[in-house]
């Protein structure tokens, strides 16, 4: 299978995977931020009797809060996140807080309840501090990789595709949830963060494979042009990338059926980073590299060259 030989179209559909989300993210809201980002209210709550989660959200929903984050805390009680809490608004009005309180007595007696505040200043710090130990990663592995390829012409180039390629994972997934987040107010909460660390992690273990496969290939076949170092490398890699991801993917898509409503985004980030990531290391990385070593990247997906070839062979036609 020639897949270097159908670069421009794997880059193409990349272009095309990447650009809605981008044009998502500059329209605001770009995200369906959580109350970890935008402040909020937060109740624990226990029963006398055990409650179940999926009543206990139906319940909430009834009195407006279908924002509510639930999470288990003991086997009667839980920890529940959801926008701020109004007050009372004159003579004889019950507070939302009375009126929650109320609705969940209807489930079971109610024999502690507690509402605290929750300040958005906490989380957009841990935001501002994950932005800084991204952009740290990010060159830790261009000089990582730059080093480790030293031997190989040009290492440097190396180390650029493979974060090209990592934020090309990134992009896809915020984008996602851009859109998401407009479409079904899918939410980004805190545990969006290490989930777009663990796809880094993940997406750039992927790549280093493949990476370091061209680099062996083309010290033993020093001779070979670089589009068939590249080919050779991702078919000999292919199926080791492919089945990592699937049962990766198995497994996430387990947690997903299993798990609770708040792990959800943390889990459907993970599945598209994952599923990406495997493909951006043999869609984008690679596929970059030969367009760079071939001097095609400022071509547009080389149609620039095709229309310019093309033209040229109708005007000598002509001449003819």
């Amino acid at each position: 299978m020639d897949i270097v030989g159908k670069r421009r179209w794997f880059l193409l559909f990349s272009l095309v995977l990447l650009l809605p989300g981008i044009i998502s993210l500059a329209i605001t809201p770009r995200l369906y931020l959580g109350i970890e980002f935008t402040g909020g209210s937060t109740i624990n709550v226990q029963f006398s009797s055990p409650v179940n989660e999926a009543t206990l959200r139906s319940k909430l929903l009834e009195v407006g809060h279908s924002e509510a984050i639930i999470q288990a805390a003991g086997s009667t009680g839980y920890f529940i996140r959801l926008r701020a809490l109004e007050a009372a608004e004159g003579e004889g009005a019950v507070s939302e807080r009375q009126r929650i309180n109320d609705a969940l007595n209807t489930l079971a007696p109610v024999t502690a309840y507690e509402v605290s505040t929750v300040s958005g200043v906490i989380a957009r710090d841990t935001v501002s501090n994950s932005y800084v130990a991204v952009a740290v990663a990010l060159v830790a592995i261009l000089l990582y990789i730059s080093w480790s390829f030293r031997r190989v012409p040009k290492p440097v180039r190396y180390g650029t595709v493979a974060v090209v390629a990592l934020l090309f994972d990134v992009l896809v997934v915020m984008g996602a949830f851009s859109i998401l987040g407009k479409l079904i107010k899918m939410e980004v909460n805190a545990l969006f963060i290490p989930a777009i660390l663990t796809v880094i992690g993940y997406a750039v273990n992927d790549t280093i494979v493949v990476m370091d496969r061209i680099r062996e290939n083309a010290g033993r076949s020093p001779e070979m042009p670089l589009p068939q170092v590249v080919n050779n490398s991702i078919m000999e890699t292919l199926g080791r990338s492919l089945l990592t991801g699937m049962t990766t993917l198995v497994a996430i898509l387990a947690l997903l059926f299993i798990g609770g409503e708040s792990l959800r985004p943390f889990l459907v980030a993970l599945l598209m980073g994952i599923a990406v990531g495997t493909y951006a290391s043999i869609g984008v990385a690679s596929l970059l590299l030969v367009a760079w070593e071939r001097g095609e990247l400022d071509r547009l997906f080389f149609w620039k060259r095709s229309a310019s070839r093309s033209s040229a062979q109708a005007a000598r036609a002509g001449g003819g």
